[in-house]
């Protein structure tokens, strides 16, 4: 089987880090623009769109720089998605920072996705 690749991509947003990481963390707030629905118990989540639903593990959080989630089904335990927000310390400007893995040809699929759930993420936050 071929092996996941890492990648990452980088959305400037105009908003603050701490509003950000409620909806990077929570299930209220990324039921807004990530899924349909998320629901969680402890460290376990799961998330629906339509109908499927897919479960994932937070493997770490911290306040309010980033949360990093594995999904359950992904055989390898060295992929995961992790949202990470970044802040200028001379300009102030935030950018959420999204790691996330794929197999080589559906990399520029994944970044399609990643590009329209940010997109949906600036529509919620008010965000340009």
């Amino acid at each position: 089987m071929d092996k996941k690749i890492k990648y990452e991509m980088e959305f400037p947003l105009q908003v603050s880090p701490t509003l950000l990481y409620q909806y990077l963390s929570t299930p209220s707030g990324l039921s807004e623009w990530y899924a349909d629905n998320v629901n969680s118990r402890g460290e376990h989540f799961s998330f629906i769109w339509e109908g499927s639903e897919e479960a994932a593990k937070l493997l770490s959080r911290k306040s309010p720089e980033r949360v990093k989630f594995r999904w359950l089904e992904d055989e390898n335990e060295q992929t995961y998605f992790e949202m990470r927000i970044q802040v200028d310390e001379i300009t102030q400007d935030v950018s959420l920072i999204v790691t996330d893995f794929a197999y080589e040809d559906e990399i520029e699929e994944g970044k399609m996705l990643w590009e329209n759930m940010i997109a949906n993420l600036r529509q919620v936050l008010g965000s340009t």
